[in-house]
């Protein structure tokens, strides 16, 4: 492994990190104030991606970008308001139920408008090209434009949870909501406007990962499992936490798609390879770019077993915590 090769797989790696980070955002940030788990948040990614492509060949890219985001995130007060506010007190499973019908109400809403085949939401030129190169591999912009982005959201998120009296007041919604409710705040109407933020960080993440990557129906599908295990790994409710995870499981998944090498060599390196005693050659064929996506949950069952409140994780659901 060369110097260019791990430097290229490494920035690859915490794009797509950043990417899950601004998936996982939102998620975390519902559940550490509804307590939630939105299992339709990967159906508002499908649709932010969807929305920026109907809208960009109107508006252009750039608009699309604000605008996308802000019309999910609409749609998802919409649900909170309407839909969720009605069963969030008769407990988690009709939550967990409700927004898993939603997903699959999007999929399929999603399919009728535009179809099965995916579509081309397409970047703008100053997004076209490479920032640099090395030993003949490039490293497109786009990608670091989505590190550039999730970074800004990761401050932007930062500055008003821990230091606007807006941060002060979501978190006092979450645990002292009737003393919120005295002082005049409208705690439904928080937690509505916090729904809304999440869906549209959902939308935001599906705008860049739809145009850097593939925008179609099954899009949905593909990070829908993995940002769940961004955020249990990360610790349920913890932001700081699942932007440790994020970057760790892209790095993983980048690192483990670049390297050409079997999972037997890499145990016998360990010392624990397994050869049969005729033959003398490895059982074990199977190499790590094939393994790798199966690297996240194979890190979340090791994170259940040996720290199931995560790494940021506080252990008590009475008192999850948003940073």
């Amino acid at each position: 492994m060369n110097a260019d090769f791990l430097l290229l797989s490494l920035l690859n790696g915490l794009s797509y990190g950043l990417l899950l980070f601004l998936l996982s955002a939102g998620l975390t940030l519902i559940f550490s104030l509804l307590g939630v788990l939105n299992f339709a948040h990967a159906g508002f990614y499908m649709l932010g991606a969807y929305v920026a492509y109907a809208l960009a060949g109107a508006m252009g890219f750039w608009p699309a970008l604000v605008v996308a985001p802000l019309v999910v995130g609409g749609l998802g007060a919409l649900l909170e308001r309407f839909l969720l506010r009605r069963v969030h007190r008769m407990g988690h499973v009709p939550e967990l139920l409700l927004t898993f019908g939603v997903l699959y109400l999007i999929v399929e809403i999603v399919q009728l408008l535009w179809g099965r085949s995916s579509v081309a939401l397409t970047l703008p030129d100053t997004l076209q090209g490479s920032v640099f190169s090395l030993g003949g591999a490039q490293f497109p912009r786009s990608r670091a434009f989505i590190m550039g982005v999730s970074v800004l959201v990761l401050a932007g998120l930062w500055l008003v949870l821990a230091r606007t009296r807006i941060g002060l007041v979501i978190a006092a919604a979450r645990t002292h909501p009737d003393m919120v409710q005295a002082l005049g705040h409208n705690v439904p109407r928080v937690f509505m406007g916090v729904f809304a933020g999440g869906c549209g960080l959902a939308g935001l993440a599906g705008v860049l990962g739809g145009s850097v990557y593939v925008t179609e129906p099954g899009m949905a599908a593909s990070v829908g499992s993995i940002v769940f295990v961004v955020v249990v790994v990360g610790g349920v409710g913890s932001l700081a936490g699942a932007f440790l995870a994020s970057l760790s499981i892209g790095v993983m998944q980048t690192l483990a798609v670049g390297l050409d090498v079997s999972l037997a060599s890499v145990l016998q390196a360990l010392g624990m390879a397994l050869t049969p005693q005729a033959a003398g050659e490895p059982v074990l064929v199977l190499t790590l770019a094939q393994l790798a996506p199966l690297l996240p949950y194979l890190l979340l069952v090791c994170m259940l077993l040996m720290r199931a409140q995560g790494l940021m994780g506080t252990g008590s659901s009475a008192n999850k915590r948003m940073y």
